[in-house]
């Protein structure tokens, strides 16, 4: 098994590369496509990443991916499943390229929220509606010896 290699993109301008010996992969029966196969062939791929201990990210990259990927962890391992294809060796492919997709797109920095301006309309509805509230408590008042 290779290293991984993540492709560069924003976070990571100079991509990951991602030890093979921080991938665990683990293969099993698949249910999907195979015909006779599928009762002999273990074909589904599950390749798992520990975010906590691996050496392909630093300590800005690590907090940003742990709380990004919070839902989908176990303690701190990331684990993927690959059942789509017939052959094993598509299979683990298919799992570290969408291993590779999930990190890059984890380790990008979140982008600023651009400040906007309220629409003229909505500024005026707001002044209407504070008058007829004020209006509508002037009216509540006892009324004044004149």
């Amino acid at each position: 098994m290779d290293d991984l290699r993540v492709s560069p993109g924003p976070g990571a301008p100079a991509g990951l590369t991602v030890p093979a010996g921080d991938l665990l992969e683990q293969f099993s029966r698949a249910s999907g496509p195979g015909g006779q196969g599928v009762n002999t062939a273990d074909s589904r791929v599950q390749l798992s990443l520990d975010l906590a201990t691996t050496t392909a990210l630093d300590e800005v990259q690590r907090a940003r991916v742990l709380d990004r990927l919070a839902p989908r962890l176990a303690g701190t391992v990331l684990t993927i499943s690959a059942a789509e294809h017939r052959s094993q060796r598509q299979n683990r492919t298919a799992a570290r390229q969408r291993l590779a997709d999930l990190l890059r797109e984890a380790v990008a920095p979140p982008t600023p929220r651009r400040p906007t301006r309220r629409t003229r309309g909505s500024h005026r509805r707001r002044l209407q509606d504070k008058s007829e509230r004020s209006a509508l408590k002037q009216d509540r008042r006892r009324p004044r010896p004149d």
